[in-house]
C-alpha cells in the first residue's frame, strides 16, 4: 500500500536532493585545494571579493558572466554553505572551490585579460589566484 501521491513526490524530491548533496560533498573532497593553496585562498579573500564585485559591475562583460558573478557574490554573502563550516577543511574550502569554478568560467567567456585588468592586488597575488583557480596566467 502506498501513501498519498504528494507524500511520495515529497519523499522522492528529498531523496534526490540528499543524493545530489552527497555527490557534491564527494566532488568537493576530491577537488579541494591541497596544502598551501587553501591558505593562499584565505589570504587572497579580500582582493578576490573586490575582483568579483568589479567584474560583476563591468558592463563590457557578457551579461551571462555578470549574472554568474552576481549569483556568486550572493552565495558568498549567505550564511548557508554547501558544506557547513564546522566540518574540518571542507567547510572552509567549499567557498574557495566555488569561486575557482566560477572564475574559470569567466576566463573562458571573457578572457584572462578581463580578470587581470580588474585584479586589485599585486602581481604576486594574481599569480597565486591563477594557481588556485588553475588559470593560465600568461594566456
Amino acid at each position: 500500500m502506498t501513501g498519498s501521491p504528494w507524500i511520495d513526490a515529497l519523499l522522492g524530491a528529498l531523496l534526490s536532493v540528499a543524493t545530489i548533496w552527497i555527490a557534491l560533498i564527494v566532488a568537493l573532497a576530491v577537488a579541494r585545494p591541497r596544502g598551501g593553496l587553501l591558505r593562499e585562498a584565505l589570504r587572497l579573500l579580500p582582493d578576490m571579493l573586490r575582483l568579483l564585485r568589479n567584474l560583476a559591475a563591468d558592463q563590457s562583460l557578457p551579461r551571462g558572466v555578470r549574472v554568474r558573478l552576481a549569483l556568486l557574490l550572493a552565495y558568498l554573502a549567505l550564511p548557508i554553505d554547501l558544506i557547513p563550516d564546522f566540518i574540518p577543511v571542507l567547510g572552509y574550502a567549499d567557498d574557495a572551490i566555488v569561486v575557482a569554478f566560477v572564475l574559470r568560467g569567466v576566463v573562458r567567456r571573457a578572457g584572462i585579460d578581463a580578470v587581470r585588468d580588474h585584479w586589485p592586488g599585486t602581481d604576486e597575488g594574481f599569480g597565486a589566484l591563477a594557481r588556485l583557480t588553475r588559470l593560465a596566467a600568461d594566456d
